[in-house]
């Protein structure tokens, strides 16, 4: 189990920005996709300041073999939930509409802004 500090919470499990329900895989996620500590604060208020995000990331940086093994227990658990809990024909029919409806929707965004 990894450290914590007054920025990074555990709690049954999983690891949180502390006092808030941002979980930390969020703020990896975002922060490896390049996005900056003022778009994760500005896309997640609830963390509370900027200060929290900058702790966040700090954590993170700090301890990265221990944050790539939690994400990769992360996977796991979310692969053995998907498993137990198949989607049904009728559910997995929506979700593909909606993923199709939210494409089209992405397109012409993109299309407008050209």
């Amino acid at each position: 189990m990894m450290p914590t500090n007054q920025y990074v919470e555990v709690r049954n499990g999983a690891y949180y920005v502390a006092g808030t329900r941002v979980g930390l895989d969020i703020v990896v996620h975002d922060f490896r996709d390049g996005r900056s500590a003022d778009a994760i604060y500005e896309a997640y208020p609830s963390i509370g300041s900027l200060a929290n995000v900058y702790g966040a990331i700090t954590f993170i940086l700090e301890h990265p073999k221990e944050i790539e093994a939690y994400l990769q227990g992360q996977d796991r658990r979310y692969e053995e939930f998907k498993a137990q809990r198949p989607l049904t024909p009728g559910m997995r029919q929506r979700f593909e509409q909606a993923t199709q409806q939210t494409d089209l929707r992405n397109v012409a965004w993109l299309s407008d802004g050209l």
